[in-house]
């Protein structure tokens, strides 16, 4: 979780139905009283619930990552929140604002000054250059070519793409294509990033890249995210806390640590089955509490994974320094990566020996 306690985004009971007159099953309290039991009857009745009583926060700066396989709505709920898919019942509050209220013409504006998209097919237009594209959202609200070219230049500078800023689409690689989909999102200055499967077309070398430019980018911009995914080594990398979807429904939240260590069921554990804990563990759940920050000491974002810091606690025995917001949050040891591990290690055998 972030280490803010403000709540940027609040997704209260959405339900999205698909069916003949869907808002009929919301006429009384059902939802809130045996959301299961109309799950059941919208099904036998032919209606979909593609999203069904699905709640969750996101706090200001937090990676929120909401993962599935295909057909467990985790689509269907991103674009719920944006309203590009209008929600059947249910509640959705950017900073203290209900979505849900808000008009046709008055959700263009919050999608074009407040929330920023990107997709996993890129969505570029072809006849516009990389400049272009990424200064078309500041066109849309009005901002004249003068105004927008240092918040253009700067998210350039941020995905890496000085000196591409005359290509065109089909002049780049698909990593490049997709760091145009994130500056373009990043040139509005959204309150809330909502990402689904956006590296997901991209092969498997470009795309770990991608995540690490994802991961620095996230740490000089502190947004709030929702990460869509169905990879799970991948929603290690990015999450700060996780939500895991079957048939549109919850089944579980927590960080990745606590889904590894405590799934909710045997759905949950196939996701986490043989996951090292060095690659589920972060810096921040590390941190040893006896260790005193001081000055002087190698530096890594919160999220960084145990796996990553390991050759770097090899070369700096006196401890890491753990970094949030910009703020010291605690030092990382070797000893305190230990006995984390030797922690987590005892508790899945408690586990194993409880159901043995």
């Amino acid at each position: 979780m972030t280490s803010s306690s403000e709540i940027r985004l609040s997704c209260r009971n959405i339900w999205k139905v698909y069916g003949r007159e869907p808002e009929r099953y919301f006429k009384d309290d059902a939802a809130t009283h045996d959301p299961k039991a109309l799950i059941g009857k919208m099904r036998d009745e032919g209606a979909i619930p593609a999203a069904a009583n699905v709640s969750f926060d996101v706090g200001v700066g937090e990676i929120f990552v909401i993962m599935g396989l295909s057909g467990s709505g985790k689509s269907t709920v991103v674009r719920c929140l944006s309203r590009l898919v209008d929600p059947t019942h249910g509640e959705v509050v950017l900073d203290g604002e209900d979505l849900l209220a808000k008009s046709d013409k008055d959700m263009i504006q919050v999608r074009r000054h407040k929330i920023g998209m990107v997709f996993q097919n890129f969505g570029l237009m072809p006849h516009l250059s990389v400049y272009e594209n990424i200064a078309f959202p500041l066109s849309l609200q009005g901002t004249t070519p003068a105004d927008a070219k240092p918040r253009v230049d700067k998210v350039i500078d941020l995905v890496g793409l000085q000196g591409r800023e005359k290509s065109y689409p089909h002049q780049l690689s698909g990593g490049q294509q997709q760091r145009v989909g994130i500056a373009r999102s990043l040139a509005v200055d959204p309150d809330l990033w909502l990402l689904d499967e956006p590296f997901s077309a991209l092969d498997p070398l470009i795309r770990r890249q991608m995540q690490d430019e994802f991961l620095r980018i996230q740490n000089d911009l502190h947004k709030s995210i929702v990460f869509i995914t169905h990879d799970f080594l991948e929603a290690l990398r990015v999450a700060d806390r996780m939500m895991i979807m079957r048939g549109g429904e919850v089944v579980q939240t927590g960080t990745p640590a606590e889904l590894i260590t405590n799934p909710a069921d045997d759905y949950v554990a196939e996701f986490t089955n043989d996951v090292p804990l060095v690659r589920v563990l972060c810096a921040h759940e590390v941190i040893d509490a006896d260790a005193v920050p001081d000055e002087g000491r190698p530096c890594v974002p919160a999220q960084t994974p145990v796996e990553m810091l390991l050759p770097m606690l090899a070369a700096h025995p006196e401890g890491v320094a753990v970094e949030r917001a910009g703020t010291v949050e605690g030092i990382v040891t070797a000893q305190s990566v230990i006995s984390a591990l030797a922690r987590l290690s005892d508790q899945d055998d408690a586990k194993a020996e409880a159901t043995a």
